[in-house]
């Protein structure tokens, strides 16, 4: 029985734009994508859903894809973070919070948890700039490019990986993702997808590494084995000198993979490593499955593989390649549902599949590449859609990834519950009346404010203003919580004062928006 692979494609719509100084742009995306469904070994140990459920913002910088992070609720609250753009070392600092642990010069996703980081719009490129996963989970990474990472030479990031994880991470999927180096450790690089340090339940799928002298590894080390469970399926490996992976241990399903120039050794099974191996086409490659460069044997059970101009070298003290006539020495049970591609097309459909901006196009499994249609059970709220809810603002929430102050708060709330996305924190004020901002670095655009109040306080908020903050002008006045609408206008900081109210007014969420 075939597994579907479920993906969700956003329409493209007309579009609102607003750029803040940390580059976040919140708007309505001209296309966007979220994932629903992962594949292979990220579908087990309770699955793999990233930010499904929870808010949906855009970034253009690093700067932005990290305060994203630190204006959550908590380190675990989902959110996607939609990303276009070319993310580099000048607009990547870190951001501080509760909700996050980042560093500058890197993408940093540590300590946290439910997040999807999705390219959309023309694409997003991380530029000289890795993607480090530590003490993390349930992390989806879809669409984006990573390219020419170094660990050393100028500049540096993520000890030269494109993506990197390790230190106790569960439950990621990479999908439709480019990463690309220009040369090998003498050049600066290092791997493209290195896992360890108690890395497992992975899938790599429908991505594209080139140009790297290694292309991956799990285990640091011969004796470093608490990683596994790792899927690689639909994957093109071209000119990669070695570790196509390099697998220390654990368990790994590698299916319907496509490798070209593979120049040095290919698979790199060691130190107990046992690997399914099915319906993959090597091509123009050496040792492309094996035991090398160490005498700590590792496990293969291989079927369906297409050798298309493979050579393969003598057996030594170090070196023991599985051809000229590869025969399995394992066997592995793999635990959950998948069909194969015939690995005579796998060439064919890798190539029209796999990698970013490719519309996250996806096999049948009857070598037909097929573009996903929308999920109806996917719970992610639709980003695109115009008119999400009829009784707020058309638009994204500004709000989101800004700051927040205001008058005397009432204990155990926080004037950043009323930007984080969740209606289950909110601010009151320390009496009856007070006020509540949502602040920027540079001038922002705001015609419209959603003020919501807390389940089960509906109806407290009395009379109110809403009050430019830069220079003290009341931009309107009334009563009663809901949307408030106002002539444009374009400022830093923006102040909801409640000066009437009954009961203990409970604000869970200040929106404001650009219509």
């Amino acid at each position: 029985m075939r597994r579907p692979v479920a993906l969700r494609l956003s329409a493209a719509v007309t579009t609102l734009a607003l750029a803040a100084a940390t580059g976040a742009v919140l708007t309505m995306p001209e296309a966007s994508a979220a994932a629903a469904g992962a594949t292979g070994y990220a579908t087990q140990n309770g699955g793999t859903t990233g930010g499904a459920g929870g808010t949906t913002v855009r970034a253009t910088t690093g700067t932005a894809i990290h305060a994203a992070l630190c204006g959550r609720a908590d380190s675990s609250t989902p959110i996607t973070i939609e990303v276009e753009g070319t993310i580099n070392h000048a607009n990547t600092t870190k951001v501080s919070g509760d909700s996050c642990n980042t560093a500058a010069g890197v993408i940093e996703l540590k300590q946290i948890s439910n997040v999807t980081i999705v390219g959309v719009g023309n694409g997003a490129v991380f530029d000289q700039l890795g993607i480090h996963i530590r003490e993390s989970s349930n992390i989806i990474i879809q669409n984006v490019t990573v390219r020419n990472v170094k660990k050393s030479g100028s500049p540096t990031s993520n000890g030269g990986d494109a993506i990197g994880m390790e230190s106790n991470v569960r439950n990621v999927w990479v999908d439709h993702s480019s990463l690309e180096a220009s040369g090998g450790e003498s050049e600066g690089f290092d791997g493209l997808f290195d896992m360890k340090a108690n890395t497992q339940y992975v899938t790599l799928s429908y991505s594209t590494l080139r140009n790297s002298g290694r292309g991956g590894l799990i285990g640091s080390s011969e004796t470093e084995l608490s990683n596994g469970f790792v899927t690689f399926h639909h994957n093109l490996y071209e000119n990669v000198d070695s570790r196509t992976p390099l697998l220390r241990g654990g368990i790994s399903h590698i299916y319907n993979n496509y490798y070209v120039k593979l120049n040095k050794s290919g698979i790199n099974s060691r130190a107990g490593a046992r690997a399914k191996v099915d319906n993959n086409y090597f091509k123009d490659s050496k040792d492309v499955l094996g035991t090398f460069y160490t005498d700590a044997a590792g496990y293969w059970q291989v079927s369906g593989n297409t050798y298309d101009n493979v050579t393969w070298s003598a057996p030594g003290s170090e070196n023991n390649p599985a051809g000229p006539d590869p025969q399995s020495n394992t066997t592995v049970s793999i635990p959950y549902a998948y069909s194969l591609d015939g690995a005579g097309c796998v060439p064919d459909i890798v190539t029209q599949t796999a990698g970013a901006n490719k519309g996250l196009k996806v096999s049948d499994g009857n070598c037909s590449p097929q573009t996903p249609t929308p999920d109806p059970t996917d719970p992610t709220p639709d980003p695109t859609d115009p008119t999400p809810d009829p009784t707020r603002p058309s638009g994204t929430n500004l709000s989101i990834g800004a700051g927040a102050d205001g008058s005397g708060k009432a204990a155990g709330t926080s004037f950043g519950n009323v930007r984080d996305g969740d209606m289950s924190t909110y601010w009151s004020p320390a009496g009856s009346t007070g006020s509540v901002s949502v602040k920027w670095t540079s001038a922002t655009a705001v015609s419209a404010i959603s003020i919501r109040e807390a389940p089960g306080a509906e109806g407290a908020v009395g009379s109110w203003r809403v009050v430019n903050g830069d220079t003290g002008t009341v931009l309107t006045s009334g009563s009663g919580a809901g949307v408030i609408t106002f002539p444009r206008t374009s400022l830093r900081k923006i102040t909801f004062e409640i000066t009437g109210s009954t009961g203990t007014p409970k604000i869970a969420e200040y929106e404001t928006y650009a219509e």
